[in-house]
């Protein structure tokens, strides 16, 4: 039997919140809530929320993000990324809803050498990955009708990215030295909402029994360096003929150690998705796909 479904989406004004709003729209009635309309730092704008619009799934892009800032700020990273998430999670659980969450990389150390299953133990070095990391535990004792999709180095055409910023920068810079010993996949927010719906479609048609429940890792397949990032980037505007002042030989690489910040990041952030993609029959396209994607939307005239 096809379920009726009613979708909300948090944190509807962000990067990957944008996507889900396009991605969702076809399979059910959607309301994309912003801060306005919930506020995930209050536990009653939570509860009165789901009470008037009664999902069947809940769909939670929004959190505090702000990596940095979150060192001087813990309270607020841990009710919008850890006590949000358990109010969301109690709510599914109490009225028969599903729940899917993002979650990220930063809940490991990065010490291992190769990819980062979804067994692999958990050690987030910041209070940004220990504020999601108690999120994902929230989630998981609430409710078993979850879905947490672990993601790195999210990219949108909407919104604050690590792309937008190396394009102004390359505009006014004649070089640039950029972290690469650090290792990821760049994945667009354009990917995680398709491969949402991907997930909610095949939910659709299964009962909850059957379904497979659980944490997966959501990333673009193959991988790069922050530096090899931005050379990537200046090296499309350089194919599509915009002007700059930076090329792509005058982006110097250098160790972490050499650009020190107040959130310690883990040096590999590397996610084996074979779990999501042998469970779902889901193919993940390379990490350059997305980001050439999001530059062509951003530039284009």
């Amino acid at each position: 039997m096809v379920k009726p479904l009613r979708i909300l989406i948090t944190g509807a004004n962000g990067q990957v919140g944008f996507e889900l709003k396009r991605a969702l729209a076809p399979l059910g009635d959607v309301l994309a809530a912003g801060r306005n309309m919930m506020d995930l730092g209050d536990p009653e704008s939570i509860r009165k929320t789901l009470d008037t619009f009664t999902p069947t799934i809940i769909v939670n892009p929004a959190a505090y993000t702000a990596v940095d800032q979150a060192e001087k700020d813990p309270d607020s990273a841990f009710a919008i990324n850890a006590a949000a998430p358990r109010a969301l999670a109690r709510w599914a659980e109490q009225n028969n809803a599903m729940l899917i969450h993002y979650s990220t990389d930063y809940v490991f150390d990065g010490d291992k050498e190769g990819r980062y299953t979804e067994d692999d133990p958990t050690h987030p070095l910041s209070v940004y990955g220990a504020s999601k990391h108690e999120g994902e535990t929230a989630i998981r004792e609430e409710t078993g009708r979850h879905l947490i999709l672990r993601t790195s180095w999210v990219v949108g055409a909407h919104g604050n990215n690590f792309l937008k910023t190396i394009l102004r920068l390359a505009k006014d810079r004649d070089s640039l030295s950029i972290v690469a010993d650090q290792f990821g996949a760049p994945t667009s927010a354009a990917l995680l909402a398709d491969v949402t719906a991907q997930l909610i479609g095949q939910w659709k048609y299964r009962t909850t029994a059957d379904f497979p429940f659980g944490t997966y890792h959501l990333t673009a397949s193959g991988e790069t360096s922050w530096h090899g990032y931005a050379r990537y980037v200046v090296g499309l505007a350089e194919r599509a003929g915009i002007k700059l002042k930076l090329s792509q030989d005058k982006i110097k690489p250098i160790p972490t150690d050499g650009y020190p910040l107040p959130a310690r990041r883990p040096a590999n952030s590397r996610l084996d998705c074979a779990k999501l993609t042998q469970t779902f029959g889901l193919t993940l396209p390379d990490w350059t796909h997305g980001v050439a994607q999001v530059f062509e939307q951003i530039t284009e005239k």
